[in-house]
């Protein structure tokens, strides 16, 4: 069986930034799937579920009810390997050109204080496994590390 494209980065090379995974054609649109790495793959701890869990709840939040991009967020989640998150944006983009979205997307996530949306038995499948004290400090970190200063050997794979 052949290697789908995302198991074909080197993963000891990788380091936290914005990367484009790949880009699909869809009819006439294009959708461009992002590699949001908030940490160093098999070098540092992996994130919890519950502040993974939240991360979600927030940034799908955001970005659906963001005024330029909500029309176009197809998919905000998890990876299976809690080093970040995929985002799907209908368009065809760079890593470059959504890290004014992010830095909007991870400070708010970030100052977020309030009840997590969707946070409840009606609303979600697991609504206790939630931790926001952590995913505002992640979301900070991963400001401060990564999206404040990001150089271009973190928007673009290592080869």
């Amino acid at each position: 069986m052949k290697k789908i494209a995302s198991f074909t980065i080197d993963h000891i090379k990788l380091q936290p930034g914005v990367y484009v995974s790949r880009k699909d054609n869809v009819g006439n649109s294009v959708i461009t799937t992002f590699d949001l790495r908030m940490t160093s793959p098999n070098e540092e701890p992996v994130m919890n579920t519950a502040e993974m869990h939240t991360i979600e709840h927030l940034a799908a939040t955001f970005l659906r009810n963001h005024a330029v991009y909500g029309d176009k967020t197809v998919y905000f989640g998890p990876m299976g390997c809690r080093t970040g998150f995929y985002l799907l944006l209908a368009g065809n983009y760079e890593s470059k050109d959504i890290v004014p979205l992010m830095i909007e997307m991870y400070e708010f996530i970030r100052d977020f204080k309030d009840e997590v949306p969707g946070a409840s038995a009606k609303d979600c499948g697991n609504y206790l496994d939630m931790n926001l004290g952590m995913a505002n400090y992640l979301a900070d970190k991963y400001l401060e590390q990564v999206l404040y200063n990001i150089t271009p050997d973190r928007l673009i794979y290592p080869e």
